[in-house]
């Protein structure tokens, strides 16, 4: 059982060392494109919009600097208390590239990133008047996760990504797909 396990690790570490080589990004690559983000936790879900450049340092390891803006959330309490969030976020990223077949190359990720946050409230009391205020913040925040890229033409990638977010105020969830343009 042992001589039939060592075939099969031997195999399988050959087919991916092949895959590697025969997959592999070239150091100097570049690629921008865009995204759609879904972000999520601390009891709050919204949309953003995003744009991202792509640059592999060597041949397995591609640095991805990126800004988001999430599109503001808007709740109402009974016509008595309205609320919007609005957030960016600025991240540089690590991908360390893993290509598992021809068009298809899978990555963990690791980075450090910006979340800035502006919330303001308005508290309606009728013939009392109304009371607003405002407030922003911004904070450093590590970023772990993973993705994969399908390449679809020579110059167009397809990509989709899962990534956590830690702020010391925020733990956000993000879902992300979109496109990049190799040149």
């Amino acid at each position: 059982m042992k001589s039939v396990f060592r075939k099969v690790a031997i195999m399988a570490i050959a087919l991916v060392a092949m895959s590697v080589a025969a997959g592999a990004q070239e150091k100097g690559d570049m690629a921008a494109g865009g995204n759609l983000v879904l972000g999520s936790g601390d009891s709050f879900t919204n949309f953003g919009i995003g744009a991202k450049f792509q640059y592999n340092v060597t041949n397995p390891l591609r640095l991805e600097g990126s800004l988001t803006y999430f599109l503001p959330k808007k709740e109402s309490v009974a016509n008595l208390v309205e609320t919007s969030l609005s957030m960016w976020d600025l991240s540089v990223n690590g991908h360390w590239l893993f290509p598992v077949a021809e068009n298809v190359t899978l990555y963990p990720l690791a980075g450090l990133g910006i979340l800035g946050t502006s919330s303001s409230a308005k508290l309606n009391m009728g013939d009392w008047g109304n009371y607003s205020g405002s407030g922003s913040s911004t904070e450093l925040g590590l970023n772990l996760g993973g993705g994969i890229d399908l390449k679809l033409t020579d110059e167009l990638i397809f990509n989709a990504e899962l990534k956590y977010k830690t702020t010391s105020s925020w733990n956000r969830l993000l879902i992300s797909a979109g496109l990049a343009y190799k040149f």
